[in-house]
């Protein structure tokens, strides 16, 4: 049976939000791939202004969750590694912004 104290249901529509989303840039990264089909490593670096090892963590976070697919390759001799938001990835996407939009509409 749902709850039927409004404060309740709001504390149970913040469960149903993905844990992995919740940092701007793990979010930022599965909207910029949402968006185009696919971004290099260095783009990806370059937009969203993080160093290295910041950009690296979140993506591998994204990568063992099943939300992104790499594809490694070389231009100029250089290796590039490619990121794709994965079906999962865009279905566990849709339904985070859903539940954010939820909450903020009762929010209002």
């Amino acid at each position: 049976m749902p709850p039927t104290d409004p404060d309740i249901a709001i504390l149970d529509e913040l469960e149903e939000l993905s844990g992995l989303l919740e940092h701007r840039v793990r979010l930022a990264i599965c909207v910029l791939l949402s968006k185009h089909e696919m971004m290099s490593f260095s783009r990806l670096k370059l937009v969203l202004e993080e160093k290295d090892g910041s950009i690296g963590t979140h993506l591998r976070k994204l990568e063992d969750a099943g939300y992104l697919s790499i594809e490694k390759t070389f231009r100029d001799r250089r290796p590039v590694t490619w990121y794709q938001l994965t079906e999962e990835g865009r279905r566990r996407l849709k339904l985070h912004v859903s539940n954010l939009m939820r909450l903020i509409d009762r929010a209002g």
